[in-house]
């Protein structure tokens, strides 16, 4: 299974960025999905994440009402809209998939990471 990042990069604060991770040789629609984040000096921390139907999703205290976790099975693409962002939402933003159809908060529980896309915001 691999799984493909993109759409990061350098925004003002109060900009929006949308992030895709498209996924492959797998089956995506059975799969639980999730954004994580990795700041400079920082440890990795939850975003979102979504279930596998696309009806259950869960946010980071800190995002919640600014980002929304999406997903397209038709297209095995897992989204995330980021609207109103902060200079502290700078990190490396990473995708993750996990055999199980429920979403999970827990970094350790997931099976497949993309690699990281890069999002800077500026003051």
């Amino acid at each position: 299974v691999q799984l493909q990042a993109y759409g990061g990069g350098l925004v003002q604060a109060g900009d929006s960025l949308r992030l895709s991770c498209a996924v492959s040789g797998g089956t995506f629609n059975v799969y639980g999905m999730g954004w994580f984040r990795q700041a400079p000096g920082k440890e990795r921390e939850f975003v979102a994440a979504i279930h596998s139907s696309g009806m259950i999703t869960d946010y980071a205290d800190s995002v919640k009402g600014r980002f929304t976790i999406s997903r397209d099975n038709s297209r095995t693409t897992v989204f995330l809209q980021m609207n109103s962002l902060k200079p502290e939402d700078t990190a490396d933003y990473y995708c993750a998939a996990r055999r199980s159809r429920f979403d999970s908060r827990r970094a350790i529980e997931y099976d497949y990471w993309g690699q990281g896309t890069l999002v800077t915001v500026s003051s």
